[in-house]
């Protein structure tokens, strides 16, 4: 059973309307690592966790986050009561009045559809998701996403502020923000309370792929460090031997019975390619300067861009 209280978690004091800034903020309502999101990945995973401790911790967060919820909303609520009053009441003339709206993000929309109500959205007008829930009924895998989210919110919570020069809201995003920190050391206390928390899942890894670092993408900007060297990889360099890693010829097969295996080969027959055919196509029908060879005639392209100028005042 949820009793709301009528006090927010952190005094809130704007000292001017602002609907630009209340439509950034809305980032923090209605996106993907806003309070809504991170309130309903807790609630859904604190419903289903087996252990009592987990179960406390992350239905205690998520409660926590739809009060932060309510200090957002508040926030973005009176950023907009001026635009929101002369709106309603047609109190400025049209063309101040389109100004007003307009004055940065979307906050034409949140004056025009929400009314400077806080809406479910983020800072561009897209409406918040479930999609947003990442959640996997994994513990370790939860609370890794859990930490993860946690330090998004964090990032965004201080570039918000960045762009305020309101000291109430400052205040206010800054609480916001530290209790982020908070609720990320809660996680990883959470998480290092799982005595075998790595890797994720019950099944243990194939040991002889579990230290193998494939380095893949070569050339300059090759850089050696402790998470690709070192007495815990075995790292391969050379390309054609991470080819097939488990011994065999890389190919895919498949075993099909009798019947199978003759309609697919029917099917192969009917729809292979003649490689020594030249059909004329379409490109070749329309092709202009700069087609390169087509079949029949070489159109002809331009030697370089200066060429490629002249030919197209030419046409």
């Amino acid at each position: 059973m949820f009793m709301h209280n009528k006090r927010l978690q952190y005094t809130v004091r704007v000292a001017e309307p602002n609907p630009a800034l209340a439509s950034l903020l809305l980032e923090q309502f209605g996106g993907p690592d806003g309070e809504l999101a991170a309130a309903m990945r807790y609630f859904t995973q604190g419903l289903g966790e087996l252990d009592p401790g987990r179960k406390d911790l992350l239905l205690d967060i998520a409660t926590e986050e739809l009060s932060h919820l309510e200090v957002i909303g508040s926030i973005v609520a009176m950023l907009n009561q001026g635009v929101k009053a002369q709106l309603s009441e047609a109190a400025m003339e049209e063309a101040d009045l389109y100004m007003a709206i307009n004055s940065g993000g979307n906050s034409h929309t949140q004056s025009l559809l929400y009314g400077g109500g806080p809406a479910l959205t983020n800072s561009s007008g897209v409406p918040w998701t479930a999609a947003y829930v990442d959640t996997k009924g994994d513990p370790t895998c939860d609370l890794r996403s859990n930490i993860a989210a946690e330090s998004r919110a964090k990032v965004v919570y201080e570039r918000l502020i960045n762009i305020t020069d309101d000291p109430g809201i400052k205040e206010a995003l800054g609480f916001l923000m530290t209790r982020e920190i908070a609720h990320q050391k809660s996680f990883e206390k959470a998480l290092y309370a799982i005595e075998n928390n790595f890797p994720s899942g019950k099944l243990p890894g194939i040991e002889r792929f579990a230290n193998v670092y494939v380095n893949s993408s070569q050339g300059d900007g090759d850089v050696e460090g402790p998470w690709n060297s070192g007495d815990q990889w075995d790292r391969i360099d050379d390309l054609d031997k991470a080819a097939a890693m488990d011994g065999g010829d890389g190919t895919a097969a498949v075993k099909l019975d009798k019947a199978t295996k003759t309609v697919a080969d029917n099917l192969a027959t009917r729809t292979a390619s003649d490689t020594g055919a030249d059909p004329q196509t379409g490109a070749d029908l329309g092709a202009g300067p700069g087609a390169g060879l087509v079949s029949g005639d070489d159109k002809g392209g331009a030697k370089d861009i200066k060429d490629a100028a002249k030919m197209a005042d030419a046409m």
